[in-house]
């Protein structure tokens, strides 16, 4: 639902920046209509959207939420502020702002798998592969779980293919798979590297998992 509306106030912001420059004086007038039109619409957005996980957080502190990753971790960092905050920044793909977040609650949490999964993630979607590949490292020695480990394993293929080692990323994507059969992502890539085309996939599970 939210990937057709992002996707058409991406399209129609690509398309003000692209006329923009060389508009005449009215054009001008109309396009910059259509951009505070679209910051509001953005501002809207992401106020709804922290109020909604906000409630989220208070409901998670009265009910125990099971997890399907994470189920032997003790949760007490959720029902911290910045940790609600960054997964709704997450979810908005406000990457910048999910880091700065989820660093608040790892200097609070350092043990916290679940929050610094996020922030490796959000490391990963900035290009930030060092960081990324650090909080990545960290993670997969601690967890137990078949599905996270896959899904590092498959950051680290996106990373070492950043990187320009195609074959260690393809090493990866298959290490992930052996992990959960079920992911689409690391088989997606595999083929992305294979064809040397295509656009790598990471991190699209997170969130329905979470």
């Amino acid at each position: 639902m939210f990937q057709h509306v992002f996707a058409e106030m991406n399209h129609m912001l690509g398309e003000i920046m692209k006329h923009y420059p060389t508009a005449q004086e009215t054009q001008k007038h109309q396009l910059m209509q259509k951009w505070n039109m679209l910051k509001t619409m953005s501002d809207g957005i992401i106020d709804e959207w922290l109020s909604f996980e906000e409630k989220m957080g208070q409901f998670r502190q009265h009910v125990e939420v099971p997890s399907t990753m994470f189920s032997n971790e003790t949760s007490p960092e959720m029902e911290l502020d910045a940790f609600v905050r960054g997964q709704g920044y997450f979810r908005l793909m406000m990457f910048h702002q999910a880091v700065q977040q989820f660093s608040q609650v790892i200097r609070q949490y350092p043990d916290s798998l679940l929050a610094r999964m996020y922030l490796a993630m959000a490391h990963l979607h900035l290009e930030e592969t060092d960081a990324a590949q650090n909080h990545f490292q960290m993670i997969l020695p601690l967890t137990n779980s078949q599905k996270l480990k896959a899904m590092i394993y498959n950051a680290l293929g996106c990373i070492a293919v950043k990187h320009g080692n195609v074959e260690k990323a393809q090493e990866f994507f298959t290490l992930a798979l052996q992990c959960d059969p079920t992911l689409p992502d690391p088989l997606i890539n595999l083929k992305v590297c294979q064809q040397n085309r295509g656009q790598l996939q990471y991190g699209s599970q997170l969130i329905s998992l979470m």
